[in-house]
């Protein structure tokens, strides 16, 4: 089933272009609207999509310069607001959703807005293949965090945040809380939507009927049996600068605060001592907390 009502937005730079074809392919039957914004890419990703055959649903926006996710992400949504989309559903270009994932996400939003919920998002149960088990769906009870694992095909579970991937937003919420926030650039981006939504009594949920592979960071290092996801050096210096600055905002909730940032501190042990090259990821981590703490955003290059 294509849905006219729900327009993808895939958000490439520099991307594996055997990963991006995967990712359109299994978009194509799904949906009768794409378009995919291009954040600056040392290929030419819309010449390469001409070639394709996707046939006319794919609008591809090269914005010449790598502005960031959420600022591309920003204008895809634009994009499906001027076709007059209902939904739009975001992509990053390494993933892949399940023949039917559209059409279990479009279920569940309709059925939570029929019971009159005011609902901002519901998001898939991915999988990376590189990591032993499916990651839990999150919600923060108090001072734990909770894996609320799906219990049958068919259970919907209301979350506190969703991954931006595969994440289907109603375009009614996102004019009334607004887009993403740009000057994060990346990494929080969809945290920061997600508690927004909530803090603006929104509700987000994720269905376990819908599936998506989804590779989450680089190859990760496995420590004590279990793997752990790693980003690049840069990546670090992004997290931590956002969520830095996120725990200094007044509307996230405390418990959200204080749960987050002793998983951050857990995570500059970690990668300060695991991740190669060890003294570049400290530096960069470092740099996140400092300019965080500043409250200096946007992309590096401009916050330096």
């Amino acid at each position: 089933m294509a849905f006219v009502d729900v327009c993808g937005v895939v958000v490439s730079f520099n991307p594996d272009l055997e990963a991006l074809n995967k990712l359109l392919t299994s978009l194509a039957p799904q949906l009768e609207n794409i378009v995919l914004v291009d954040n600056g890419s040392t290929i030419d990703v819309a010449a390469w999509v001409s070639k394709g055959s996707f046939g006319k649903i794919i609008a591809v926006l090269p914005l010449g310069e790598n502005r960031g996710i959420a600022a591309a992400q920003n204008i895809g949504i634009n994009h499906a607001r001027q076709i007059g989309a209902g939904y739009v559903i975001l992509f990053d270009q390494d993933s892949i959703p399940a023949p039917d994932m559209i059409e279990n996400l479009v279920s569940v939003a309709e059925a939570q807005l029929a019971l009159g919920v005011r609902i901002a998002a519901v998001g898939p149960r991915y999988s990376d293949e590189r990591q032993d088990n499916p990651p839990p769906f999150i919600r923060f009870e108090g001072l734990k965090l909770k894996r609320q694992k799906c219990m049958n095909a068919s259970s919907v579970v209301e979350v506190d945040y969703l991954i931006a991937s595969g994440c289907l937003i109603t375009m009614p919420t996102l004019e009334a809380i607004g887009g993403m926030r740009e000057e994060l650039f990346i990494d929080y981006v969809d945290i920061e939507w997600g508690l927004r939504a909530k803090h603006a009594g929104y509700k987000l949920f994720g269905s376990c009927a819908a599936l998506m592979n989804h590779a989450l960071g680089d190859e990760p290092i496995e420590f004590l049996g279990k793997k752990f996801p790693v980003r690049s050096s840069l990546r670090h210096y992004y997290q931590f600068r956002n969520a830095v600055w996120l725990y200094k905002q007044p509307w996230p909730p405390l418990n959200w605060k204080l749960i987050d940032a002793w998983r951050l501190m857990l995570k500059f042990g970690f990668y300060g001592l695991f991740a190669k090259p060890r003294l570049r990821h400290l530096q960069m981590m470092a740099l996140g907390l400092r300019h965080g703490l500043q409250g200096r955003l946007g992309a590096l290059h401009d916050s330096t």
